[in-house]
């Protein structure tokens, strides 16, 4: 029965993330803390992220601007693993407060660089995926966060949904490479993980119907909807 409830909530999450982006862990976390308790559901949701972003890349490979990608991921990458190591120092509410604030100001920020014709390029990339890396290490998921990076590039739809699951999937890979050298990712939580990740691949896979149906405007307004809803979540769970 747990892992029913697990299997059909990914599927839910899997089809959102994979409309807009991001979103699979706002949704699929929960379920995973109440059914395996806080401790397994970060290692278990970095798999889950692992394959949730594998899934992206497949259904848009041809879409994906590789340098964008790179140069995200060049800053990424050790910053992550940094990030993964100092887990247990940072206070987790002064993140959540933090990424919660960033996420809602996100919405008229980003309308604000897209009429000024603003727009991220290669070293502003490497600087984002910098931050995000670190904080990806630190906390369950920084999806939000890389919504405005990779939308301020210029990229919208499938070539958005690709570039920044690729970019995500090295940042998970060094994350999850950490815990599994310090012992954190063991066998069953590996198994567990992939068992979750199969069900958020199947909603990715049935989502890219949907966005080769949305208008550009349409796919813009789910990005604000989606970066408001997880900066409330952050806030709340900061101010539980």
């Amino acid at each position: 029965m747990t892992y029913a409830l697990v299997l059909a909530v990914g599927l839910i999450a899997g089809i959102v993330s994979g409309i807009v982006g991001t979103g699979a862990t706002v949704i699929l976390l929960p379920v995973l803390v109440f059914a395996f308790g806080p401790r397994e559901a970060v290692p278990i949701m970095t798999v889950v992220a692992l394959m949730s972003n594998f899934a992206k890349i497949t259904a848009w490979w041809r879409e994906i601007d590789w340098r964008a990608c790179a140069a995200y991921a060049l800053g990424g990458i050790p910053a992550a693993a940094l990030g993964a190591r100092t887990l247990l120092v940072l206070p987790e509410q002064t993140v959540d407060l933090a990424l919660g604030f960033f996420f809602l100001a996100m919405v008229p920020g980003r309308h604000w660089l897209a009429a000024r014709n603003m727009v991220l390029g290669y070293g502003g990339m490497a600087l984002a995926g910098a931050v995000i890396g670190f904080l990806t290490g630190i906390v369950v998921s920084t999806g939000p966060l890389s919504v405005p990076a990779f939308a301020a590039h210029g990229l919208v739809k499938g070539a958005f949904i690709a570039t920044e699951a690729a970019g995500s999937l090295a940042l998970y890979i060094s994350k999850a490479a950490t815990f599994q050298h310090f012992g954190a990712l063991p066998t069953d939580i590996l198994i567990k993980g992939l068992i979750s990740g199969s069900s958020v691949m199947a909603g990715t896979y049935i989502a890219r119907m949907v966005v080769e149906r949305l208008s550009t405007r349409v796919f813009q307004r789910l990005l604000d909807i989606v970066m408001a809803v997880a900066g409330l979540v952050l806030l709340a769970s900061a101010f539980r």
